[in-house]
């Protein structure tokens, strides 16, 4: 299921939530014992924090006996980053921020290139994983 992006950015806009993202997406497969004894909170509100997650496609479940271990879906959380970077992006051919009529400062200038610097990184950075 595609949630739309407004939808997703509630779903993100709990910060246990993203603790939770966090978590499952440095430490990899974790049940819901482990997730609520880490963050501090009770094992019901983890589930429902995890059923929200997973509702966004943001992660998987897989049983194995007894042990449910949650993972990041890592694909939808790309997509999910790509909206993201969507929103923020300043497009130059349309973005009142980018026209040439609208008076920069500066120091807003040099922040708007050290932040495309970093995206080209980034991507960089992406492209060479996928040739790896």
């Amino acid at each position: 299921m595609r949630l739309h992006p407004y939808e997703l950015f509630k779903v993100l806009g709990v910060s246990t939530r993203l603790k939770i993202l966090q978590m499952l997406k440095s430490e990899g497969p974790i049940p819901v014992k482990t997730i609520a004894k880490r963050i501090g909170v009770t094992d019901a509100a983890v589930s429902q924090h995890l059923k929200a997650l997973r509702h966004a496609g943001l992660v998987k479940s897989e049983r194995k006996g007894y042990w449910i271990p949650y993972h990041v879906d890592q694909e939808a959380l790309n997509s999910c980053c790509g909206v993201l970077m969507d929103v923020c992006r300043c497009h130059s051919n349309h973005d009142s921020c980018c026209d040439s009529d609208t008076k920069l400062d500066r120091e807003t200038l040099l922040k708007m290139r050290d932040q495309l610097r970093n995206e080209l990184e980034d991507v960089e950075k992406r492209i060479e994983e996928l040739m790896d």
